[in-house]
């Protein structure tokens, strides 16, 4: 092995492609979506080096188009459950162990080929297993995912440069050692970079994984992996167990050596983890690191001085890009009489105008929600608000079931701040909005802050610098990741590390050094140069 120490390369951005027409990525993308469409995937389980399908299997079918059958994703038993456990303890001895350099080797080599090689494919199972955009796949399968490993082995080598003082005779080190036992991955539908991420951030560190996908995210997961493994990631550092959630979760919660979770996903979810951990406390050989982003009701709060057209476009930005799946989507917003009387008619009529349809035709700026769960909720807040007194559906309200699970762009206006559009996660494409009186602005302030459990996202619009202070201040707890002027989603990884607080998780901030602290376990080293003559102390004479 070398003896050198060691730079990683600089991290920088991914750039995104344009895609624009005759382009070569274009070309490249439409013809792996043809590729792909023409037939049906298998999604297996991956356990040490065992590439394993089962005769147990759930049908991955394209949210936008039902009958398109998309992938087979085989399901993990309890008896696999056991290998995988029995495997990422096993492996983690030996990958804990192995330097540093060589363990970020394998995801900056991950990094490139998902830059080159693999970048068609994670795009295009991305948009036909999720009903993402092209440019929503872009973004998220592709960059931010190059970006969570290039950016995160910068963070590692930062993480291990910091050392203790060591007085005279005396040489004092820290060894950061990944955590013993597995760490349990559990990953969301809605973005395919963190989904991986919940599983590459732990094994960059030393740990090793069982990692649980979404269902309809299991096809783009495994294409993740994939590059993974062709990068040199050694069998049993990530496990992978698509499965039953209960099932899995109540086998992994009762090892003792679960080591800790990485989770993404409901705030209901989460807190059911987090009490069945508890319960389960006495019979860790440590205490399991819980690290969760869960639920959101992100915000844009107007002030009177905000731009107007740039309020508009980031509303309807922020509200409907992705069908409103995100986290962190702008789901309710507080606008003054003043303003709203500027953009109401063109806010309209833009929303109506939006283009949806199968993301494989380029031109379309939404697609279909995730599956009939999801669909079946989200129209059932719209039909409430058609029903409820002092609601009016502005826009949209319509959906569509028969082809792909498609809901209209909608815009609720709500004369009551308290009314549940403004407080529950819908997790859809539905905006509402309270239109306040200008004099009122301090107590509307206070009803940002209150009204819903969350604190993910929010987005502050004003001109007057005197305004952007005075929001900044009132609303400072109300979100982990905090825009002036912009829209309350897109974070970059090295820009905007993500996370929030409240009900919306532990805020450990993914996509910085702040998560990868998380997954290590400090050793203090002292070494004395100088051997001890006596015991007794100068003083004793």
């Amino acid at each position: 092995m070398t003896n050198a120490i060691s730079n990683v390369p600089v991290p920088v951005n991914d750039p995104v492609r344009d895609y624009l027409v005759g382009s070569p990525e274009r070309e490249t993308l439409g013809q792996e979506l043809k590729n792909r469409s023409k037939s049906v995937s298998d999604v297996p389980l991956l356990i040490g080096e065992r590439v394993l399908t089962k005769p147990q299997q759930f049908k991955i079918c394209a949210p936008h188009a039902h009958d398109h059958h998309v992938a087979n994703c085989s399901l993990a038993d309890d008896e696999d459950v056991a290998q995988a456990i029995e495997q990422a303890v096993t492996t983690q001895k030996e990958w804990s162990r192995l330097p540093w350099e060589q363990r970020a080797a394998v995801f900056l080599r991950a990094a490139d080929l998902l830059e080159t090689k693999y970048r068609p494919a994670i795009n295009a199972t991305t948009m036909l297993g999720q009903s993402k955009t092209l440019y929503q796949a872009e973004v998220d399968a592709a960059c931010e995912l190059i970006d969570f490993l290039r950016f995160s082995t910068s963070y590692l080598q930062n993480i291990y440069a910091v050392q203790p003082l060591s007085g005279s005779g005396v040489w004092n080190r820290c060894e950061y050692r990944g955590l013993e036992g597995f760490i349990y991955a559990v990953s969301p539908f809605n973005f395919t970079s963190l989904a991986i991420n919940l599983a590459t951030a732990p094994a960059l560190m030393g740990c090793c994984v069982l990692w649980k996908p979404a269902e309809q995210a299991s096809l783009s997961a495994w294409t993740g992996l994939e590059a993974l493994r062709e990068a040199g990631l050694p069998p049993g550092v990530i496990n992978f167990v698509p499965g039953d959630a209960q099932r899995v979760t109540d086998k992994v919660l009762a090892h003792p050596d679960f080591a800790g979770l990485h989770f993404t996903g409901s705030t209901d979810v989460f807190r059911q983890l987090w009490s069945k951990v508890g319960n389960n406390v006495h019979q860790y050989r440590n205490y399991p690191r819980l690290v969760g982003e869960t639920g959101g009701k992100g915000f844009v709060f107007a002030h009177s001085s905000a731009d107007r057209q740039s309020l508009l476009n980031n509303l309807i930005r922020g509200a409907f890009e992705y069908q409103g799946q995100k986290c962190s989507a702008a789901s309710r917003a507080y606008v003054p009489v003043s303003v709203w009387n500027d953009i109401k008619d063109d806010l309209i009529a833009q929303t109506s105008a939006i283009k949806m349809g199968d993301p494989a035709e380029f031109a379309n700026f939404m697609a279909a929600v995730i599956n009939a769960k999801a669909f079946k909720k989200i129209t059932s807040y719209i039909e409430d608000a058609r029903k409820a007194e002092g609601v009016e559906i502005l826009v949209g309200g319509g959906s569509d079931a028969s082809r792909g699970y498609f809901i209209e762009p909608t815009i609720l206006l709500a004369r009551d701040p308290h009314y549940r559009t403004m407080r529950e996660e819908i997790f859809g494409p539905v905006l509402t909005i309270y239109v306040y009186e200008d004099k009122d602005l301090d107590q509307t302030l206070e009803l940002c802050d209150a009204t819903a459990a969350y604190a993910l996202t929010g987005a502050i619009f004003a001109g007057d610098r005197r305004a952007v202070c005075k929001l900044s201040d009132a609303l400072r707890y109300t979100a982990g990741n905090f825009y002036i002027n912009d829209k309350p989603t897109g974070a970059i990884v090295g820009q905007q590390p993500f996370g929030g607080s409240r009900a919306s998780g532990t805020n450990d901030k993914a996509g910085s050094y702040l998560n990868l602290t998380r997954w290590m376990s400090t050793r203090t080293i002292k070494e004395t140069l100088q051997p001890l003559p006596t015991y007794r102390y100068p003083y004793m004479g």
